[in-house]
């Protein structure tokens, strides 16, 4: 999988140069505002000066400007107080409505959120400006007396008061577009990558990988606040992008991970210290040492735990952190980090290992499904070790869920094998014969009436496989699904047979995320079941 799909999963999280830079909008709104203002003002000191100011007189003596700021000192006393208590009450506004606002975002998504905005340089700048704005108005009021007119003074404060007042409510469309959702999770994203290799975190951590580690941490967990609290509301979005900005976190990590230090990899006294490491045993974090993995380790952590909230609360999410986790497998590959490959077959099996005890069908069915791309993948790449090891855990997983009275898990798991066993064999992998063997131990004797379903559903797999192997002339292995078949009643099997040829339709008639009928034969697979049977004397 080629970095650009894997970024192209969450839009607008990497940028060019590999960060994100968010440009304000507002400026062009400001403009606007004053340009109206101006106009309207301007207009009508114009009418009054030209028109009703040669009846009255002044305008006679003194143009349009010098008129405008001939300021009388009593009615500047007047006025200025109203200017003070016009631009208080517009920072009374601001820091209401933002703390509002910010408190609201914050308690919904995560506590980050509010940390982040007193951190935004344009937010500090703002209310910075209507501070200042406001101690000026307040300033200048004291500095006119009779004797006395600060005429520039008063002038600046009259354009920092407009100024103010002009940035309002385009101050308020910055903080909304700020506190976006898919937003803040760009940011967060964004600080999980650039802690780990030191980038826009201050010179001081830049060189503290104690601290850029523990910001990293922050970040990640505040991700996975986000994904876990959406999927908790049931906003399957925001939940998603988070998930993905996870992902995303470790896919981008993957090329810069062998120009970090190997300090970088240590597990010092503040990862020790956190949650998911501080109940670990010493030689399994020696283990994420050794196999420079505590980075990947964690957010592959974080994704379980929103799989987890997901069987609860939003089923459909589980799928899509399997489909987040195959990423992370794939990207692992392509870098040839086979310790990361490793920890996302271990999340995988903890994936089946969890919607079993949910006894959550559904789930079962789609996590096999992407784990079983992902053994296709390792085949693909020559890791047929590790394709063979998942293999494994496909039949051992499908036994567990028979056992737990979960058949069509044990046959989705059977039919994922003999997916696997056609590509082993397609790709002429050592691990094929391995594989098939595997395969063929699926079955057992059935002991309820739900364990014959299933194990015929098994043996639909094997005689489906069996097919594969005839076309493309491969008889010993079929010969080796008929003589495992051999114990099987011939009313059984010409049941099975029989059940297979009325299968017509490659489609299944409901909607899956698969969208094929596990027991539908092409034509050429069609014609050599009767090969199968006949030839072997099975019917």
């Amino acid at each position: 999988m080629s970095g650009k799909r894997l970024s192209a999963e969450l839009p607008g999280l990497v940028a060019a140069g590999g960060g994100t830079r968010w440009r304000p909008h507002f400026p062009s709104g400001i403009t606007l505002l004053a340009l109206v203002a101006g106009l309207i003002f301007g207009g009508c000191w114009l009418l009054d000066a030209y028109w009703l100011g040669e009846r009255s007189g002044p305008s006679l003596r003194l143009g349009p400007l010098q008129l405008l700021l001939d300021l009388d000192a009593g009615t500047l006393q007047n006025e200025l107080g109203a200017l003070a208590q016009i631009i208080v009450a517009v920072l009374g506004i601001a820091i209401t409505v933002v703390s509002i606002v910010v408190q609201l975002a914050a308690t919904r998504y995560t506590p980050r959120i509010a940390d982040m905005f007193f951190r935004d340089k344009t937010n500090l700048a703002i209310i910075g400006f209507f501070v200042v704005a406001c101690l000026n108005a307040v300033w200048v009021t004291l500095s006119v007396s009779t004797n006395y007119v600060p005429r520039i003074t008063i002038v600046v404060t009259v354009l920092m008061t407009s100024a103010s007042l002009l940035l309002l409510i385009p101050y308020f469309a910055y903080v909304f577009d700020f506190l976006d959702p898919g937003k803040v999770i760009v940011r967060i994203g964004q600080t999980v990558f650039d802690a780990a290799l030191g980038r826009r975190v201050g010179r001081k951590a830049a060189h503290d990988l104690a601290a850029r580690q523990a910001i990293s941490i922050a970040a990640m967990e505040h991700l996975s606040d986000v994904a876990v609290n959406a999927v908790a509301q049931k906003d399957k979005i925001l939940a998603s992008h988070a998930t993905a900005a996870l992902r995303e976190a470790v896919v981008r990590f993957q090329p810069h991970k062998a120009s970090l230090p190997v300090e970088w990899f240590a597990i010092g006294p503040r990862i020790r210290s956190n949650p998911d490491f501080i109940a670990m045993e010493p030689e399994s974090l020696r283990e994420l040492e050794r196999e420079r993995l505590w980075f990947e380790w964690k957010i592959l952590r974080h994704l379980r735990s929103v799989f987890s909230e997901s069987l609860n609360h939003l089923p459909e999410m589980a799928h899509v952190v399997a489909i987040e986790t195959r990423y992370v497998g794939e990207a692992a590959v392509q870098r040839d980090d086979r310790a990361v490959v490793a920890a996302v077959v271990k999340y995988f099996n903890t994936y089946l290992r969890g919607a079993i005890n949910s006894r959550d069908v559904r789930a079962c069915y789609n996590i096999l499904n992407q784990y079983r791309l992902l053994a296709e993948r390792l085949l693909r790449q020559g890791w047929s070790d590790l394709a063979l090891a998942i293999a494994q855990h496909f039949a051992y997983y499908g036994q567990v869920a028979r056992g737990a009275g979960m058949g069509f898990v044990t046959e989705t798991s059977a039919h994922d094998l003999g997916a696997l066993c056609e590509r082993a064999f397609e790709l002429a992998s050592p691990s094929h014969d391995n594989m098939l063997g595997i395969f063929l131990e699926v079955d057992r004797e059935p002991e309820t009436k739900s364990d014959e379903k299933a194990l015929r559903g098994v043996r639909k797999a094997q005689v489906k496989l069996a097919t594969y192997y005839l076309v493309h002339r491969a008889d010993g292995h079929a010969q080796r699904i008929c003589d495992d078949m051999r114990s099987e009643s011939p009313e059984r099997l010409n049941s099975i047979r029989t059940e297979m040829l009325r299968i017509h339709a490659k489609d299944f008639w409901e909607v899956t995320d698969r969208g094929v009928n596990f027991d539908y034969l092409d034509d050429s697979r069609r014609e050599k079941l009767d090969q199968f049977f006949d030839g072997l004397s099975l019917r």
